[in-house]
């Protein structure tokens, strides 16, 4: 799985080589990465992130699109410094004229979102319900406190939790 995409990290390294005549340090390039980035450059590590997941669910485009995008951050960080924008004129120039891809700051992979568990908690007032995260939950059981906004009375969990 790790072959196509540092078949094609060196692609663009090579294109970015020829384009500017001149030799750029190749990074650490790592699948390390969840949620909903499909691809993460550490500029100052010199160092890739890519998403699985999203790369086995979208390989054609991910290896045109989402390489040459990330890759195109850290070239764009050894030409011009840290003083640039993300995505700004130096990273457009790289994407339109070194890769010929548009210059898109996201992709639009569809995301299977983690299904959450809330935990319900209610307060006097009518038809209070304020659900909880997990983290929020434990708060709560180790002694921290919330207050609704309204009555000003302590929220209480109401024992029942709903999956989202």
């Amino acid at each position: 799985m790790l072959e196509p995409l540092n078949t094609r990290v060196e692609s663009c390294y090579q294109q970015a080589e020829a384009f500017f005549k001149r030799p750029f340090k190749r990074p650490v390039v790592s699948l390390k990465l969840r949620g909903q980035k499909a691809g993460v450059a550490h500029l100052h590590e010199n160092m890739l992130r890519f998403n699985p997941q999203l790369y086995r669910e979208n390989s054609e485009d991910f290896l045109r699109q989402t390489v040459a995008h990330e890759v195109a951050h850290l070239v764009a960080h050894q030409l011009f410094g840290d003083t640039i924008a993300p995505h700004g004129e130096e990273w457009q120039l790289i994407m339109r004229g070194v890769y010929e891809l548009p210059p898109n700051r996201c992709h639009t992979y569809e995301i299977q979102r983690r299904r959450v568990t809330r935990y319900i908690y209610r307060c006097p007032c009518p038809e209070s319900d304020f659900p909880f995260s997990v983290q929020r939950h434990k708060l709560v059981r180790k002694g921290r406190r919330y207050l609704c906004r309204r009555c000003r009375e302590i929220l209480v969990f109401s024992g029942e939790t709903r999956v989202e």
